[in-house]
């Protein structure tokens, strides 16, 4: 039997209303796609509701995924 993973927090910011908070590994969600461009976090802002999108680059990614954020992987668009 595994040992519960303790909560972890992650500091974050609100770009529309400028708040500052940490949320909990489930309050984030992080996107790899193919390129810098396709990778970011995202989580919905405590103070005033709305949904922010961030880049991720290397090392956020790896910072989130340590510590338990859900991670989906984008597929590529099929090319003919």
């Amino acid at each position: 039997m595994t040992a519960p993973i303790p909560d972890v927090l992650f500091r974050a910011a609100c770009p529309d209303c400028r708040s500052r908070f940490e949320l909990a590994s489930e309050a984030l969600r992080l996107a790899i796609g193919a390129s810098r461009r396709t990778t970011f976090y995202s989580f919905t802002c405590p103070d005033c509701g709305a949904s922010v999108r961030k880049p991720a680059g290397e090392r956020i990614v790896e910072l989130l995924t340590t510590g338990g954020v859900r991670t989906m992987r984008l597929a590529r668009p099929a090319t003919d």
